[in-house]
């Protein structure tokens, strides 16, 4: 029987339950023994994007388990083409990323970030901070409408807020949470809160930019998906001409955003610094989703979240054998 071996990227995120797990079907090593792996563990700070150049350092891969739902930093097709399969920790961390986008939500609308600073810096001394707005009875947008959207959409509802959505095709099951399917013109012209929650990928990065932020009508703009979807330069020049009246951020582009970014210096902009995932429970969950993965693959079976579910038609992924030295059914 064949040992399977599975390297670890450099500085990702595993609990000792994940660890222990895959170390009970499998050999541990760094990523610096790429060569030798059969199962990559990774996360969405992984510093290199797993191309071409990079698989070929790995000749007898076969699964890549990602901690983290988005997927961006590997080439999928690449992926696929090679016979390796790609798994991430899809149902994860919807209730926590939806909190935060919740949160991000209520303090767009409330300005809380200009409310903040006005009491730390003494200004209150001298008078009252502005007044914000109600959610109530406002019309949230979500580009977006998965798993988390929906999450969102309820708890948007109980703040007793009209729910639109984009997505390419009506959810069947948006009746609900009351939410009404509507283009994406419709949504930048008609919603007082923009919330996007899409992945990231050659299609949607940069869809919000000068034409996007231009088509709003002062409305809040909250991001809690990926950074790069957003022309960073074209949500500032926005925001300070007021056409959108304010944003709330977990995600940024570049990211970390440094210090003396120019976002920083608007009253309108909440910032923090994505932590979407960023309670024990869900990175616990994300960590053994990603385990399992890892030994679902490695034992020839198919994985529970499956990014490229094509690397299982034509037997591209059964011809590269079965590590663990079991049969591939």
């Amino acid at each position: 029987m064949s040992t399977s071996c599975v390297a670890f990227a450099h500085d990702a995120w595993v609990t000792p339950a994940a660890r222990a797990l895959i170390a009970e079907h499998a050999t541990t090593v760094d990523e610096d023994r790429l060569a030798e792996a059969h199962g990559l563990y990774i996360d969405a700070g992984h510093p290199r994007r797993l191309d071409a150049a990079y698989l070929d350092r790995a000749p007898a891969l076969r699964v890549i388990s990602s901690l983290n739902v988005g997927y961006d930093n590997v080439d999928i097709d690449e992926c696929t083409r090679r016979g390796i399969a790609v798994s991430n920790s899809h149902g994860s961390l919807t209730e926590a990323v939806a909190d935060i986008a919740y949160l991000h939500v209520i303090a767009a609308f409330r300005q809380i970030g200009e409310g903040v600073a006005w009491a730390r810096d003494g200004r209150w001394l001298a008078g009252p901070p502005p007044v914000a707005d109600d959610l109530a009875g406002s019309t949230l947008g979500i580009v977006g409408m998965g798993a988390i959207g929906m999450a969102l959409a309820k708890r948007a509802r109980a703040s007793g807020m009209t729910i639109v959505y984009h997505n390419r095709q009506r959810r069947r099951d948006d009746v609900e949470v009351d939410a009404r399917h509507v283009s994406f013109d419709e949504l930048l012209r008609t919603a007082k809160g923009i919330v996007v929650l899409v992945p990231l990928t050659a299609e949607t990065r940069g869809m919000f930019g000068e034409a996007q932020f231009g088509a709003m009508s002062s409305a809040y703009f909250i991001n809690a998906s990926r950074g790069a979807l957003v022309d960073t330069d074209a949500l500032y020049r926005a925001l300070v001409a007021k056409t959108v009246a304010g944003a709330a951020l977990d995600v940024t582009d570049p990211e970390p955003l440094p210090p003396d970014h120019p976002l920083f210096a608007l009253p309108n902009v909440f910032v923090t610094p994505h932590i979407g995932s960023a309670t024990r429970q869900t990175r616990d969950r994300m960590s053994i989703y990603a385990a399992q993965n890892l030994v679902a693959g490695l034992a020839g079976k198919r994985l529970p979240q499956i990014v490229n579910p094509a690397v299982y038609e034509g037997g591209t992924f059964a011809q590269k054998g079965d590590a663990s030295g079991y049969a591939t059914p």
